[in-house]
C-alpha cells in the first residue's frame, strides 16, 4: 500500500496498513524552521538552508529528503503567499533569532529597534507601519493593531474586508496546477491543497498583517463584542467572504481536479483551553450556515474532504462540525477541556477524521523527558488509529526549541506502532 491509497483509506474510516503520517503538509502541522535545522542534524541528512514557508509563524518547509526520513504519507500543495502579503519566491539568507541562516522571500524585510524587537511590514512595504512584531527572545510574530478611527455609520462588512479577501489570480492558479501536478504524477503522497481565505472571522487574520490599510473593525476585543452588538456587520463581512470562497473553491477545481484528496479550507480557533471562544448558540448563527455552504459546495463538486482546524475545547461545538459538514478535524488539542481523546474517538470516530493529536505540543513534547514523549505517543495513536480514521501529527507545530531527543522519541513511537 503506498501513501495515497494509505491516506484514502483513512479518509474513509478504513484501517490502513499502517498509521498515516503528516509532518509539513500544511501551516498548523508543520515544525518550526530552527527546530527543522536541528533535526536534519540529527537526522543526518545533507546540509541544506532551509525554506521559511511561513514567516508569521517562522515554520520551516520540509524537503524531500526529510519527509523520507520522517516516513511521511502527505505531501502540501502550500500556498505561494504568506500571511504578510508577498509571495514566496527569489530566496535570500536572513538569520533567524536562534543564530541559523535560513530562506525567506525576497520582500520579507524587516527592521530592529534598539532594543531587539523585529518589525515585519505588510507586502515588505518599510515605508508604511509595521503589521507584526517579534518580540526580542520571542519566535514568531504577533499582530500589531492599527485599526482606523471607526464611525458606527460607515461601517460595512463587505466593503471593509474587500482587500482582504480575492480571487485566485491567474498566477496563483498556475502554481497550484504546476505543484499538484508534479506532486501526483512524479510520487506517491497523498495530497492536501491549502486553500487560502476560507477562514471566518480568523483572529490571527483579523488584524490584516498583509495590507497597507486596514479599515473596520480590527481589534480582536471589538470584534468578539460584535457578535452580539453588531451582528449584521458580521455577516455582510462573512457573506463576503464566502462568496468569494465559493468561486475561488471553482477555480482550485479547475486547477487542481480530484488530483488532491483533502482540502484544508478553514484555521479559525473557536476554542480557548477551558471552553470555546463564543456560544454554541451564536456559532450557529454566524458560522454554520456559510461553512455548511462551503462544504456542501465541495462535496457535491469534488472527492475532497474537507479539512478544518480549531485549537481549544470545542467539544460543545463537535455536533455542529458534523452537521455542516466537516470531515476532518486538526489539530485535535486533547489538552483542552472536554476534549479527552477516548471519548472523542468513541463519540465522533465514525463521522471525523483525526489529523493531529499525536503529542501535547504545550507541555510533553517541549518539556516532558523521551519516555513520557514516547508513551504518550503510543497511547494516541493506539487510541486514534483503532478502525481508521487517523492521520499522525503533533497537536499543532512543533515549536521552535523543542528538545530534539524528544521529537526522536516522537518519531520512534510512531515507527515501532506501525512495524
Amino acid at each position: 500500500m503506498n501513501s495515497r491509497e494509505r491516506v484514502q483509506m483513512a479518509l474513509d474510516h478504513k484501517q490502513p496498513d499502517r498509521v498515516p503520517v503528516d509532518f509539513g503538509a500544511t501551516t498548523v502541522t508543520g515544525i518550526a524552521a530552527s527546530t527543522i535545522i536541528a533535526l536534519r542534524e540529527a537526522l543526518k541528512l545533507k546540509n541544506k538552508t532551509v525554506k521559511v514557508q511561513d514567516p508569521f509563524l517562522m515554520i520551516g518547509r520540509i524537503e524531500e529528503d526529510m519527509m523520507k526520513a520522517l516516513n511521511v504519507d502527505v505531501a502540501g500543495i502550500l500556498s505561494p503567499s504568506t500571511k504578510f502579503g508577498y509571495r514566496n519566491d527569489e530566496w535570500k539568507t536572513w538569520n533567524l533569532p536562534s543564530g541559523e541562516e535560513a530562506l525567506v522571500g525576497k520582500n520579507f524585510n524587516v527592521t530592529v529597534d534598539k532594543n531587539g524587537d523585529i518589525f515585519a511590514y505588510p507586502q515588505g512595504d518599510t515605508s508604511v507601519p509595521p503589521s507584526a512584531k517579534m518580540p526580542k527572545g520571542g519566535y514568531y510574530f504577533d499582530n500589531i493593531l492599527r485599526q482606523e478611527p471607526i464611525d458606527d455609520a460607515k461601517l460595512d462588512g463587505k466593503k471593509d474586508y474587500s482587500e482582504q479577501f480575492k480571487l485566485y489570480s491567474d498566477d496563483d492558479l498556475k502554481y497550484i496546477e504546476r505543484v499538484t501536478n508534479d506532486y501526483y504524477e512524479n510520487s506517491e503522497y497523498a495530497l492536501i491543497g491549502n486553500f487560502g481565505g476560507g477562514s471566518l472571522g480568523d483572529l490571527s487574520n483579523l488584524p490584516g498583517p498583509g495590507l497597507k490599510d486596514t479599515p473596520g473593525i480590527r481589534d480582536v476585543n471589538e470584534w468578539l463584542m460584535a457578535h452580539m452588538l453588531n451582528k449584521q456587520y458580521i455577516k455582510d463581512a462573512y457573506e463576503y467572504q464566502t462568496e468569494i470562497i465559493l468561486n475561488n473553491l471553482k477555480l482550485y477545481k479547475q486547477a487542481a481536479g480530484d488530483k488532491i484528496q483533502v482540502l484544508y479550507i478553514s484555521g479559525t480557533d473557536f476554542g480557548t483551553q477551558n471552553g470555546e471562544f463564543i456560544s454554541p448558540d451564536i456559532f450557529r448563527e454566524l458560522y454554520k450556515p456559510f461553512y455548511k455552504r462551503v462544504n456542501d459546495w465541495v462535496h457535491a463538486n469534488t472527492k475532497w474532504k474537507t479539512f478544518y482546524h480549531s485549537c481549544g475545547s470545542i467539544i460543545k461545538l463537535m455536533d455542529d462540525f458534523v452537521e455542516m459538514g466537516v470531515d476532518v478535524l486538526n489539530p485535535v488539542q486533547c489538552s483542552a477541556a472536554g476534549m479527552d481523546p477516548k471519548l472523542l474517538k468513541e463519540k465522533y470516530g465514525d463521522k471525523l477524521v483525526f489529523w493531529g493529536g499525536g503529542i501535547d505540543t504545550q507541555h510533553v513534547l517541549p518539556f516532558g523527558t523521551p519516555d513520557k514523549v514516547k508513551e504518550e505517543t503510543t497511547e494516541r495513536v493506539k487510541v486514534f488509529s483503532k478502525g481508521g480514521g487517523y492521520i499522525f501529527n503533533a497537536i499543532h507545530n512543533v515549536q521552535a526549541c523543542t528538545p530534539i531527543e524528544n521529537l526522536i522519541a516522537m518519531l520512534e513511537a510512531i515507527n515501532e506502532f506501525n512495524s
